[in-house]
């Protein structure tokens, strides 16, 4: 399915799964080898192909004005993002040409960068401006010694970077534009697991698990393993609906909306998800950093369309707070379980059903990848 369903058109195929007691399904049985999740060999593979995969830094409310920049690990590389006064978002190895060393940490704003160990001088567009005692450096060709750029994309409200030939458009095929420009970050966060990225990311692509594993947080406003599965290419989307959509029976179809009705899951392939939930969007983005371990960078958002207000800003953060609290800390705890159980044998693979298509879609891709990268290599 390339095109996306509107907002009618999904609310009708929940209403009528609803009443035939249905769901989503897949058409294909996926069997995962679980040393997939527990090799170091298969995660070096899978690194070097992240490399080759565009991949999403941040959201562009990040990096919102010239000077913005941001600096952090993609696929194991320090990488450092920054607009431009000509307003154009560049991505560049972080490391003085000089001697190595790191130039930035975390985010900020500025004029240049200005390396801490020999004061070697960086314009926003990565240009080598000025070296400390240039007497030293008789012949040096500064426009040979400019930062090492990696290929980014800012599209539809977010930053990507590709660091190696790439081996697919991978996301930025058919891109939904699910953010906007007027939307702004109003909480960041980092944390660390000690579990597999793709088991992490596993939790959020299908409802199956809804009433066992959040019996007390999202099942009493939510269903059980009902949802809408959708394709974008490589991406995909799912649709989780509340139980108060069962009200828009009563109201005519041109009158129904499906905020505060639906929740809507959008997995950017490979490592990162954007959630549009009732007062706030959050974007995921899983770092891989072991086999074993991922750190995750988390942007939450202010909806789209609104104007920052106290009372709405509070009613983002109320709602933020709920979905950290509940269902991604019992996500985490699956996680990690997961990975304490994959040191002993009970299992030679997982099983991926109908009700989990959206992580068979990205299996499926992700294998296909993989063999690709092993042929290029």
């Amino acid at each position: 399915m390339s095109l996306l369903m509107d907002d009618i058109a999904i609310i009708q195929r929940i209403l009528d799964h609803i009443s035939s007691n249905k769901t989503d399904l897949g058409t294909k049985i996926w069997r995962e080898p679980v040393d997939n999740y527990r090799s170091k060999e298969r995660f070096d593979l899978e690194i070097e192909l992240l490399k080759r995969l565009p991949m999403v830094v941040c959201p562009s409310a990040a990096i919102p004005e010239p000077g913005s920049y941001l600096a952090r690990t993609v696929a194991g590389t320090p990488l450092l993002s920054v607009r431009g006064n000509d307003g154009i978002v560049r991505t560049f190895h972080n490391s003085c040409r000089h001697r190595g060393m790191i130039l930035a940490e975390g985010c900020g704003k500025t004029h240049s960068f200005i390396c801490g160990y020999h004061a070697w001088a960086y314009g926003l567009d990565g240009t080598l401006k000025n070296i400390a005692g240039r007497d030293g450096f008789p012949r040096l060709n500064r426009e040979a010694h400019g930062l090492i750029a990696v290929d980014t994309i800012e599209k539809n409200g977010l930053v990507f970077v590709t660091q190696k030939n790439p081996i697919s458009r991978g996301a930025l095929k058919k891109l939904p534009n699910i953010l906007s420009a007027d939307q702004e970050i109003f909480e960041t966060t980092n944390f660390n697991d000690l579990a597999n990225w793709k088991l992490l990311s596993e939790t959020s692509m299908e409802g199956y698990h809804i009433k066992a594993l959040h019996n007390k947080s999202f099942y009493p406003f939510g269903f059980d393993n009902l949802n809408i599965f959708e394709r974008i290419e490589m991406n995909s989307r799912i649709v989780f609906p509340f139980r108060r959509i069962e009200k828009l029976r009563n109201i005519p179809k041109n009158e129904w909306r499906a905020e505060g009705m639906l929740t809507y899951v959008y997995q950017l392939y490979p490592n990162a998800r954007l959630s549009k939930l009732s007062n706030h969007d959050q974007l995921v983005i899983l770092e891989p950093v072991s086999f074993e371990e991922t750190n995750w960078i988390v942007y939450r958002l202010s909806p789209s369309g609104t104007q920052r207000s106290p009372e709405k800003l509070q009613n983002s953060r109320r709602d933020a707070a709920f979905v950290k609290d509940t269902g991604v800390a019992e996500d985490r705890v699956a996680a990690s379980s997961i990975q304490k159980a994959l040191l002993g044998e009970g299992n030679t693979h997982f099983t991926f059903g109908r009700y989990e298509a959206a992580a068979v879609h990205f299996h499926e891709n992700w294998q296909r990848h993989l063999d690709e990268l092993i042929q290029r290599l």
